[in-house]
């Protein structure tokens, strides 16, 4: 397999584009070698620039829950673009999807779309600190939510200590604001409520984490975040940029019966195109300009194209059986790799939710980022590289998700396996 035409694009691109990629992980640079340099895509396939095919679970990092070129999608845009690509103005598509999107979030009475999911997140903090009057967040290690300044922060190793900013260009007193709790453990939770003088405005968390690798929530550990919001007055965001229809049409919280104050959303919203969205509580979501004195703005916000796109998707995501399907395949595959690695003698943790998963190279179970953050890396790398020259596109990062979609057949799945069988062998 040659990818003499990527790597001559990776070193032009290197010239004009920082790293060569608009994106870190797109880089390769945890698990080695070039990135490939994609031409098109269908179904459940990718190609590149050199004419190889692969098998793709990426999906552009989730959206892609119908595979590339839905039918029904692509007319959909096709007929949308030619009424113009934007506006900057209202249109009726906004009004549907946003119909529809509280439908599939009952916790939501109202939402606003923007264009990604870092600009939902940021917007919703925002609006916490509005609304609660108060300045700290809470946040947990190995969970992210955009690239703003709020949430590019670590906390070392105690639970409760003060953020320092985990990139340059934070500004301290920004990132002093910011505490990073332990995933799955309440007690580093409340131990902050406890300890911030400025008072805490809201906790942020992932439906269920997949950017540090899927990690499951405990029993118990989502509703006592929301009972310790409740308690100490501070709003409950419930990141499902990634989680929302991937675990069931209503994302984590209706799979895990949590009614959080403000739900951001993205990704499959808009079927493949750049959009975001945040909701909640009538009486919060009023605070945001026009309505109140929150701004917030954006002219790409309600894309016409991306509505379309979000629509149609979501029309498909409700036919009888779609998830029933989509678990199946998902759970083969976990399944799968798992038994692979076992009988190749590669200890693994496989964390399975919905349509997503993560084999984790690790000898034990991964509850948190401490947990994660064993994982052998150098061993994920030789996999992904093995698997990338059988024509298996994973996420070039042992702490990303695996995407099933609905393109993905019986015979992509035995493929998989078959190279997973063959990649394994002597790691």
């Amino acid at each position: 397999m040659g990818t003499r035409k990527s790597a001559q694009i990776l070193k032009k691109a290197a010239r004009l584009i920082p790293g060569g990629v608009n994106s870190p992980v797109r880089a390769f640079k945890a698990v080695g070698g070039g990135p490939v340099f994609i031409k098109k895509a269908k179904g459940s396939k990718i190609y590149d620039v050199d004419g190889n095919e692969y098998i793709d679970y990426i999906g552009s990092w989730g959206p892609m829950i119908l595979g590339h070129c839905h039918p029904g999608v692509s007319a959909a845009i096709k007929k949308a673009v030619d009424r113009g690509t934007s506006y900057g103005a209202p249109t009726e598509l906004e009004v549907i999807l946003a119909e529809e999107t509280v439908k599939a979030f009952p916790t939501m009475d109202m939402v606003r779309f923007v264009s990604s999911g870092t600009e939902a997140t940021m917007s919703a903090l925002r609006l916490a600190r509005a609304y609660t009057k108060r300045d700290g967040i809470i946040k947990f290690e190995g969970c992210y939510h955009g690239h703003s300044d709020s949430l590019l922060v670590k906390a070392g190793s105690g639970a409760a200590t003060l953020g320092v900013p985990d990139s340059p260009g934070v500004v301290a007193d920004l990132a002093k604001h910011t505490y990073n709790a332990s995933y799955n453990d309440l007690d580093s939770v409340k131990a902050i409520f406890e300890k911030a003088k400025e008072g805490i405005a809201c906790v942020i968390v992932e439906g269920v984490p997949g950017n540090m690798g899927v990690v499951i929530p405990k029993d118990g550990f989502l509703k006592g975040l929301k009972d310790m919001c409740a308690k100490y007055g501070a709003l409950l965001i419930m990141d499902e940029v990634m989680s929302g229809f991937r675990l069931c049409y209503g994302g984590a919280q209706k799979v895990f019966k949590i009614d959080p104050d403000i739900t951001c959303l993205g990704k499959i919203i808009g079927g493949g195109l750049p959009v975001g969205a945040f909701g909640g509580k009538k009486k919060i979501m009023e605070m945001l300009s026009p309505s109140g004195p929150v701004y917030q703005a954006g002219t790409l916000s309600g894309n016409p194209l991306a509505m379309t796109a979000g629509i149609e998707t979501l029309k498909n995501l409700q036919k009888k059986g779609t998830y029933e399907k989509l678990f199946k395949s998902t759970n083969t595959l976990a399944d799968g790799l798992g038994e692979i690695a076992r009988r190749r003698g590669v200890p693994v943790h496989t964390a399975v939710a919905g349509s997503m998963f993560t084999v984790f190279f690790s000898e034990k179970p991964v509850t948190n980022w401490k947990d994660a953050s064993g994982a052998n890396t150098a061993r994920f790398g030789k996999y992904f590289s093995r698997m990338l020259k059988s024509g298996i596109y994973l996420a070039p990062s042992q702490f990303e998700a695996v995407f099933m979609g609905l393109a993905h057949t019986k015979d992509d799945i035995a493929k998989t396996l078959e190279a997973a069988d063959k990649a394994f062998k002597g790691l």
